[in-house]
């Protein structure tokens, strides 16, 4: 299941767009493009995902997401916090920004884990 949506123009002309695709093997999502106010729909919608699963580690592939907002950022965290005891979403290569954020706001967060490999 795709789950894009085209958003309002940006400033520079281009639209913002977020596709959330699955992984094989449903073990979890891959995201590419950009996290902001004109795609927090349907990011909302992947972490909804990730903290319905039935897996113990859910991986959000990450490596083509340009940028995340502090929005997305939260929203995240409030997923990882949603998630049951021994549960994790894992943030295959994600934008360095978003760790340095998480980092910074939700230290020691334990239902997130970042692999950059």
């Amino acid at each position: 299941m795709d789950l894009h949506r085209r958003s309002p123009v940006r400033t520079d002309g281009a639209a913002p767009r977020l596709v959330v695709s699955r992984l094989p093997g449903d073990r979890g999502l891959r995201a590419v493009g950009e996290v902001g106010l004109g795609t927090r729909v349907i990011w909302q919608r992947a972490l909804e995902q990730a903290v319905r699963a039935r897996t113990e580690v859910y991986r959000l592939e990450m490596s083509a997401v340009t940028h995340v907002d502090v929005a997305g950022a939260d929203d995240l965290a409030a997923a990882a916090l949603r998630l049951e005891e021994g549960r994790l979403i894992e943030l295959y290569r994600p934008p360095v920004p978003l760790s340095r954020v998480l980092d910074m706001f939700w230290p020691g967060l334990s239902g997130i884990e970042v692999a950059q490999s």
